[in-house]
């Protein structure tokens, strides 16, 4: 009976042990499954992040990529816009020529010639030589004779530099810029404190915001124009007391080529006469010669240009006096400069009546020579050093 009661209580009690059993052995699976689910899980988020980050890198070059194009898009439109620019202004030209061609030019049908249409050539031809002079506010009667005398006022600086008076204010400052890429000018109270042995401890010095190109600048009435470095044809206006921008320009036709071809660093030379600022540079369409423009410098516009007959080979300098283009030529390997070829704008010189002129007393090549209408006297930069010459004149006609 014992027995039997044992069995009654031990098969329930086995059941039930048996039973939790089961339910742990299922729990444990249940776990392990989850554990496996989440490590999966873990793993997916792992490669989640890491292929998002795979992206980031991605983009980050694309985005790199991208800016370098636009930067690249952003310079071919300046440069394609320049072109343009040039492209009209020679379409401009090309149909003057045209034009005027096709009203000279003989018939080969037999045309009677219209008297008064001939009258009215010759009265526009006419009408337009008297706005030239009346722009240009011609009072010039006289034409360079000669360079009878230099002066080294000092040595200082590259090899290729400018320095020069401002010819449109009273003040006897000089200024200094050195070199064919900078954007330093040294202003000096007078000729004598520039003279002095270590220039730059008495000179006041200008920063420019922008660097310039070549050595064709000029200063005219408290402004410094050039040709801004990295641009095509930009022409800069700077305060040199207030020490900004005023206004640019852009010289169509200008900057493909040097101006002079034994100085390769200046595009683009600017002038000062007793008309006021030039522009002097090549043009390739043209053979390589030689084009004049006259700026107004107050609105920095364009007032007449002009295709020269003077050749910018073997070409070391220009400058003008007068209305008048005088161009420097040299040997490759330095000699005695000589002027050869000059151009009056306004027909008053015949250019193939004037003798060759050389500069006296030196051996070397220039970087820079400007006309000071003020002094009537050339201010040059040869080889370093800065030097003056004196010119001879005669009248015109």
């Amino acid at each position: 009976m014992i027995i039997v009661g044992l069995h009654f209580l031990l098969v329930p009690f086995l059941k039930n042990i048996m039973g939790e059993a089961q339910y742990v052995m299922q729990d444990a699976a249940l776990m392990n499954y989850i554990d496996r689910r989440i490590l999966s899980l873990e793993n997916r988020l792992e490669k989640c992040n890491q292929d998002i980050l795979d992206y980031v890198e991605e983009f980050r070059d694309f985005s790199k990529m991208v800016l370098s194009r636009l930067s690249g898009l952003n310079s071919y439109k300046t440069e394609v816009k320049d072109e343009v620019e040039n492209l009209l202004t020679r379409v401009e030209r090309a149909q003057r020529d045209i034009d005027y061609f096709g009203s000279v030019r003989d018939s080969k049908t037999c045309v009677e010639v219209d008297e008064d249409l001939v009258k009215q050539q010759l009265l526009e031809e006419a009408e337009e030589k008297r706005k030239l002079k009346v722009i240009l506010n011609a009072s010039c009667d006289h034409m360079l004779a000669g360079v009878k005398s230099l002066k080294i006022v000092k040595k200082t600086g590259d090899k290729h530099g400018s320095w020069m008076k401002d010819p449109g204010k009273k003040h006897a400052k000089i200024y200094l810029l050195n070199g064919p890429v900078n954007n330093v000018i040294f202003e000096f109270a007078n000729i004598m404190t520039f003279m002095e042995s270590n220039h730059t401890l008495k000179a006041r010095r200008v920063i420019l915001p922008f660097p310039w190109e070549g050595t064709g600048h000029i200063i005219y009435q408290g402004f410094l124009f050039y040709h801004r470095h990295g641009s095509l044809n930009e022409i800069l206006k700077f305060n040199i007391q207030k020490r900004n921008i005023v206004d640019h320009m852009l010289l169509p036709g200008a900057g493909r080529i040097p101006a002079y071809q034994l100085s390769p660093s200046t595009k683009i030379d600017l002038a000062i006469d007793e008309q006021g600022l030039w522009a002097i540079h090549a043009e390739p369409e043209i053979g390589g010669n030689i084009v004049i423009t006259k700026i107004n410098h107050i609105t920095m516009s364009v007032e007449h240009t002009w295709d020269t007959t003077c050749s910018s080979k073997d070409a070391e300098a220009a400058f003008m006096a007068c209305n008048t283009l005088y161009v420097v030529y040299n040997f490759p390997s330095g000699g005695t400069s000589r002027i050869q070829c000059a151009y009056d704008v306004l027909g008053a010189v015949n250019t193939y009546e004037i003798p060759v002129l050389h500069f006296p007393k030196r051996q070397g090549s220039h970087s820079t020579i400007h006309y000071d209408p003020k002094e009537k006297q050339l201010l040059a930069w040869g080889d370093g050093s800065q030097i003056i010459y004196k010119l001879q004149n005669q009248q015109k006609g």
